[in-house]
């Protein structure tokens, strides 16, 4: 597999992970979207920042 397969395959499974909570409960999904859509750009920037090192750190562990 070359570089844009393992590319694909990561954005592929990054939508069906995406998918499960909107697809498994609905109501739950859109009321924690409401939560976040209330939150400032600074608690926004964090959650993200934290997002992006624990998925570098998974992918070193894997890797």
């Amino acid at each position: 597999m070359d570089a844009w397969q393992h590319f694909a395959v990561g954005l592929a499974l990054v939508f069906v992970i995406e998918g499960v909570l909107p697809f498994i409960a609905p109501q739950h999904w859109r009321e924690m979207v409401r939560q976040v859509a209330q939150l400032d750009d600074r608690s926004l920037r964090s959650f993200g920042l934290c997002s992006m090192l624990v998925g570098l750190g998974l992918l070193y562990l894997v890797n």
